[in-house]
Order: C-alpha cells, then sequence, then structure tokens
C-alpha cells in the first residue's frame, strides 16, 4: 500500500495532477466519480493566501467526497511559503503539495515554480521550513531539472525527501521544455531506483492510456501516476486507466449521451462553484476533450468555444444530442 505520509492512497494510485483553471473542485469531484485515487487543487499563491483573497480561499473549497486532497501551494518566499501552508492547512485537506515545476512565464518571472530548480538551495530551504510550519504531510511536484545542462532531479529528490518531503511527483521535462516535446521518464525511474529513496515516487508526463499507464509502471518501477492534460475534458481516463492496470481490460469509449450527462453536470457544478462568466471561459478548453473522437463535432465545437452564456452552451448541448438520435 502506498502512503502519503500516514494516508493510504492504493497500491498504485492514479492521480489528478493539478493544473490552474482545470482542477477545481467540480471537475476535481467527477474525476473522483470515474476513479482518481487522489485530488490536488490548482496551484494557489501564497501571496494571496496571506492576503486572504477570495481566489485563494475558492480554489481550496473542496467536499469530503474529493478526499485524499492535497493543496497545492506555490511561492518565493520562504516565510510566506510557512505561512500559507498554516493557512492552506486550516482548509483541512490531507496533504499539502509544493509547487517547484510550474514552467509558466509568469509564475518564474517572480521566482515561484520552476524557478527554484535554479535555486536547490532555497528550494530545499523552503521544503524543510514548510514541513515544520505545518502537521500536515508535504509532498512536492516539480521537473527533471532546469534544462537539458542541468538534469538534477536524482539528487534534487534525495535531497528534498531529507528535507521532510513524504511524496515527490515527478515530471519527465525540464523547465525549458515547457509542455513541448515527449517526457523522458528515465531520470524518474533513476530516482525511483535510488536505493537511498524511501518515499513515494510518482511520474508524470504523456499518461494518455491504461497501455501507457502500465508501460511506465514496468519500465521504471514508479509508485504511482499522474494524469494532466490526457483528463482535461476526459474525466473517464482513470477508470480507463484502472481498467487496464487491473487486468488488461480496454474499456470502450463512452457514448455521445455518457459525455453530455457529464458534461451538463461539469456545467452545473462550475456555475455554482465559480458563477456564470468564469464558468462559459473556463470551460472553452473542456469541449474537445469530452466530444474527443465523435464524427462531425468541429462546427459544434465553434459554436461552445464562441457562446457567450451558459444557455446558449445548453442550447448547443440539446442540439448536438438531437444530433445523435438521428
Amino acid at each position: 500500500m502506498v502512503r502519503i505520509g500516514q494516508i493510504a492512497v492504493g497500491e498504485f494510485p492514479v492521480i489528478l495532477a493539478p493544473m490552474e483553471d482545470v482542477t477545481d473542485s467540480p471537475f476535481r469531484s467527477i474525476c473522483r466519480d470515474y476513479g482518481a485515487d487522489v485530488l490536488i487543487t490548482e496551484f494557489v499563491a501564497s501571496e494571496g493566501l496571506i492576503r486572504d483573497a477570495w481566489k485563494s480561499r475558492m480554489k481550496m473549497q473542496f467536499e469530503p467526497k474529493e478526499r485524499p486532497l492535497g493543496i497545492q501551494i506555490f511561492g518565493s518566499n520562504i516565510e510566506s511559503m510557512m505561512k500559507a501552508a498554516e493557512a492552506a492547512g486550516d482548509a483541512g485537506p490531507d496533504f499539502i503539495d509544493l509547487n517547484f515545476g510550474c514552467p509558466v512565464r509568469k509564475i518564474v518571472m517572480k521566482g515561484g515554480g520552476a524557478a527554484l530548480l535554479q535555486d536547490i538551495p532555497k528550494m530545499l530551504a523552503m521544503a524543510g521550513a514548510v514541513v515544520k510550519s505545518t502537521k500536515l504531510p508535504v509532498t512536492a511536484k516539480t521537473r527533471l531539472g532546469w534544462d537539458d545542462r542541468h538534469l538534477e532531479i536524482v539528487d534534487i529528490a534525495e535531497r528534498l525527501q531529507d528535507a521532510g518531503i513524504c511524496a515527490i511527483s515527478i515530471h519527465g521535462r525540464t523547465r525549458t521544455q515547457l509542455y513541448g516535446g515527449k517526457a523522458d521518464w528515465t531520470l524518474i525511474g533513476g530516482v525511483k531506483n535510488n536505493p537511498r529513496m524511501i518515499i513515494p515516487v510518482f511520474g508524470n508526463g504523456d499518461i494518455d492510456s491504461g497501455a501507457k499507464a502500465k508501460e511506465m509502471k514496468d519500465r521504471y518501477g514508479v509508485d504511482g501516476i499522474l494524469i494532466g492534460r490526457a483528463a482535461i475534458g476526459n474525466p473517464w481516463i482513470f477508470s480507463e486507466v484502472k481498467a487496464f492496470l487491473e487486468d488488461g481490460r480496454v474499456l470502450p469509449p463512452p457514448s455521445v449521451s455518457e459525455r453530455i450527462r457529464i458534461l451538463r453536470l461539469h456545467l452545473r457544478k462550475s456555475l455554482v462553484y465559480k458563477g456564470e462568466r468564469a464558468t462559459v471561459f473556463e470551460m472553452r478548453k473542456m469541449y474537445s476533450g469530452y466530444f474527443k473522437g465523435i464524427a462531425g463535432f468541429r462546427p459544434y465545437r465553434v459554436k461552445l468555444v464562441t457562446a457567450g452564456s451558459s444557455e446558449e452552451i445548453e442550447s448547443i448541448i440539446k442540439e448536438i444530442e438531437e444530433s445523435d438520435k438521428t
């Protein structure tokens, strides 16, 4: 049984990777329905938590069914990260996750996320300080290194473990790769096979099927996997991956009616959670996933991503539903 601290998370946990404007509570709860073992929030800015900003508080809201759940925080100031961990702990998650891997320029330019891969001593000091500031388990998510000349993850992972991190998730790309190219799991395997590593090592990058998940599990021996972009608008990937890992079953893709049912559920939950404006905007990235592989969807996608209200979205969904019946 894999554990994050004392929290049992399954024999081989399949984890929803944290993604900004994606892994909010409505989407997380749906992924849990389809079998995600561990859920992690969108990343929350430490400075926003300290200021008690409304958006930061909202990101930390979750339903009881979402457990085990981690709140991911990021920042560049060690003292602020300690205070943020305390504030996040007050929201009642199961663990705190430290974002040492986000490659987005606006985060990196402020010294957060993957920027800490350029200052390993500061990363380690931050990890240790946060561990001491909370009674909750603390995990970390990072990348292979800043660029191809600085692939230091095997050493970094061991030193994070020494600082008190109780599980590590590694994206198989450098910061300079962003999300381009192919994820390299070789060094993730190197971390897992380091005899001095005793904490769980989770791999992330390009997992988009049960077969790919099993290949990474068997080849690199990781303790679990994270699924990120392949889950966007595609929450059933968790049930597909787990079925394949369990006994090699390849589940059929969901019917159009099932896709519509889940999309409507997602839309309703999001409207309650964040209101009309944000829902209409943020749902746009979901539609291609929800209807991937469905013949004739392209014209509907254009309508959906240009829709200006939830009523208009529902009207377009009804068109898709009627088209499927003919």
